[in-house]
């Protein structure tokens, strides 16, 4: 992944708008359409992690989709279509006005299109299906209004079919079997404590009273009750905040009752059940709490806005990102995740094994994102130490090129290892440009090429002492012992030590007393005519079979050869620009990243065939000019996205960003941020390396 003086293409600027992730729970947490070409997962890795103990509740991959809504949108209701269909019914919009506007949204293409309007206007409404209708109960417009509407899923004309007892907006909907039930909200004035339920949408009964009159609680259902979170009080000293209580009703034994409190104050927030598993996401909490600076941070889409006439929360609030799951045997909520974009009142659905959170606002701004959410135990357990992340339980090594240091990231985004640092060793080799580093020696030491430091290390982990070096510091050459940009330096089993050396346009296999044992391509002759010469290779990726996948920038070929030097395959990839460090993720398959403006992910075979691509022109989703891109054990895709100055992790089968960690487009050393970050390694507990296991 050599950034080699004029060999690259500069950086384009990316203008984003940067949110902080939410610190409500730090006291109690340690933790229009998608890309083209995008096809099926790619081929997983045979290296899985051991098996882990199975927790009660899973922790939730969280994701931003690399489509959008056609503009900003809040306070809308959103429910499941057909399979793979959201439906997205009024709601604000970016005039900040109420909308009648129905609209399909597909959840695999992100393809929009509007399907019919409702008779009125509305926002801060409440939904449920009832056979193949929507019905939409209340909801605010120019004043809180009592009718309910009905709206068939495969779109076509709506209907009024009936009325609330009593006007009401800002209230939730679940349902249990046949029946819908009611909860929260007001009049316009008035709370609105009664829980109703009906099955029709025209007659009502009354089967409880909230011990506490709220509005804007996230509600869901789950084993037979309904669960109101938080939710902004109505009347009494504290009207217009939040407040922290957890409300549960039982329809059967027509009970409401108090039965837990939230970490902190929240409304607004949403409330979502997925695979049996309840989850409380985003949401306002009092603006007291400060946030996190850093980490996690995305591209919004949108425009602030005021939420003049929306009836918003009175005191200071701020937007949080956390995503809770819900312990009903403890009545405790647990951090599960983040949100990458936070926000309070969005739509949410769920359909299938997938949550869909679609706008909402987000400090002060109305957005237009889709993100998703599930139940999923390779991302970690809910409740523990770094929930959430694709690398739960490991440590992930990056090499921060720009701020010439290597960072160890536990799962929760903690720094917990640094080099260079006050307390290592002296660096006589003046430690610079580190371009790529890997964990060697069952994770006791660290190889890292400097690449315009013209060097090699090898350094003992933890204490940071230079164990073993090659090259000299700032003087390139094609002599023995000297480098000109080394790229991808790898220790194989054998303790020999390969590197692609870019600019003298071979790969040299390195002996522990640094003779050279094997020399692949010739000096100066910088062109693809295998197995003589090659084309400023940049990539050297051990194989399984101990042979060398090698990328060649010039004319994008690939490579696989033996250690001396012969020619096994090579492929030209035409689809992509500047091929960087392919890894072997299957027995024939290859992942490879493109480092272009905008770059791209490309899986393919040695027949060239391409098996999947990741390639957003534009959005949070697009990368700038990726050098290095690995399948995890957790099914992701983690790149570095260089130029954007953050590390990055994708979901293949929904395109979702679903992790990062630095600041798009804002270089820094402060916590949460990197400069050209250009490599990066997973560390397992128990030492390994599941990314090269076929290296030393």
């Amino acid at each position: 992944m050599a950034d080699a003086r004029g060999r690259r293409a500069t950086a384009a600027t990316l203008a984003v708008v940067v949110v902080a992730v939410d610190a409500l729970l730090a006291a109690c947490t340690h933790g229009t359409a998608s890309h083209a070409g995008a096809t099926a997962h790619p081929t997983a890795t045979v290296h899985a992690k051991a098996a882990q103990p199975q927790p009660s509740l899973p922790a939730a991959e969280s994701g931003l989709l690399p489509w959008h809504m056609a503009g900003p949108l809040s306070r809308e209701v959103v429910t499941a279509g057909s399979p793979g269909q959201l439906i997205v019914l009024g709601g604000l919009s970016a005039s900040d006005t109420s909308t009648n506007e129905v609209y399909a949204v597909s959840t695999a293409t992100g393809a929009v299109r509007r399907i019919g309007a409702l008779p009125v206007a509305v926002h801060d409404a409440a939904v449920a299906v009832s056979g193949q209708r929507a019905l939409v109960f209340g909801g605010g417009s120019s004043a809180s209004v009592g009718t309910v509407q009905s709206f068939p899923l495969a779109g076509g004309t709506a209907s009024d079919v009936g009325s609330l007892p009593a006007p009401r907006s800002d209230a939730q909907a679940a349902t249990i079997g046949a029946a819908t039930y009611i909860v929260g909200g007001f009049d316009g004035s008035r709370p609105d404590a009664s829980v109703v339920a009906t099955t029709n949408g025209q007659t009502y009964r009354t089967i409880a009273t909230l011990p506490v009159p709220v509005r804007y609680a996230a509600v869901a259902a789950l084993d037979g009750r309904i669960y109101a979170f938080g939710g902004e009080a109505i009347t009494g000293p504290h009207a217009g905040t939040p407040v922290n209580v957890i409300q549960a009703v039982d329809p059967a034994r027509r009970t409401a009752s108090i039965v837990g409190h939230l970490p902190g104050a929240l409304a607004g927030a949403a409330a979502v059940t997925v695979d049996g598993e309840l989850f409380v996401v985003g949401g306002e909490s009092p603006a007291a709490t400060k946030p996190t600076p850093g980490l996690g941070t995305t591209q919004l889409t949108g425009q602030p806005t005021s939420t003049a006439g929306t009836e918003s929360p009175s005191s200071p609030t701020r937007t949080v990102s956390t995503i809770w799951a819900y312990d009903p045997t403890t009545r405790r909520l647990l951090a599960a995740g983040r949100l990458q974009v936070p926000v309070s009142n969005a739509g949410v659905a769920a359909d299938g094994s997938v949550a869909w959170i679609v706008g909402g606002e987000s400090n002060g701004a109305r957005v237009s994102s889709v993100q998703m959410i599930r139940p999923d135990r390779a991302f970690g357990i809910a409740g523990a130490p770094g929930a959430g992340s694709p690398y739960f339980g490991d440590k992930l090594l990056v090499a921060d090129r720009g701020n010439n240091r290597l960072l160890l990231l536990d799962a929760a985004m903690n720094v917990v290892w640094k080099y260079p640092s006050p307390t290592a060793p002296g660096d006589p080799l003046q430690f610079y440009y580190p371009d790529d580093a890997f964990f060697t020696n069952h994770g006791t030491a660290i190889i890292s090429n400097q690449e315009e430091n013209e060097t090699i290390v090898k350094i003992a982990y933890p204490s940071g002492k230079i164990i073993w070096s090659y090259g000299h510091p700032k003087q390139p050459g094609t002599a023995k012992g000297y480098l000109h940009e080394p790229d991808d330096a790898y220790l194989l089993k054998n303790g020999q030590i390969t590197v692609a050396d870019a600019v003298n346009c071979r790969v040299l296999v390195i002996n522990e007393n640094h003779t050279v044992a094997h020399q692949i391509g010739t000096d100066g002759e910088c062109f693809h005519n295998p197995p003589a010469s090659m084309g400023s290779p940049n990539g050297d990726t051990p194989l399984t079979d101990g042979n060398l996948l090698i990328s060649e920038i010039n004319g994008s070929w690939v490579s696989e050869y033996t250690l001396a030097g012969k020619l096994v395959w090579t492929v030209h990839l035409s689809v992509v620009w500047y091929p960087s460090d392919p890894q072997q993720v299957g027995s024939d398959t290859y992942l490879l990243a493109d480092y272009s403006s905008p770059g791209q992910v490309v899986e393919f075979d040695r027949h060239g065939k391409i098996l999947y691509r990741y390639d957003q022109a534009s959005g949070p989703g697009r990368l700038n000019q990726p050098s290095l891109a690995e399948l995890l054990p957790s099914g992701v895709i983690m790149a570095n996205d260089d130029h954007n100055d953050r590390m990055v992790a994708i979901d293949p089968s929904t395109g979702a960003l679903v992790w990062q960690y630095g600041i798009t487009g804002k270089p820094g050393t402060g916590p949460g941020q990197l400069n050209i970050p250009d490599g990066f390694d997973l560390l397992l507990p128990d030492g390994s390396t599941p990314t090269h296991p076929a290296t030393g």
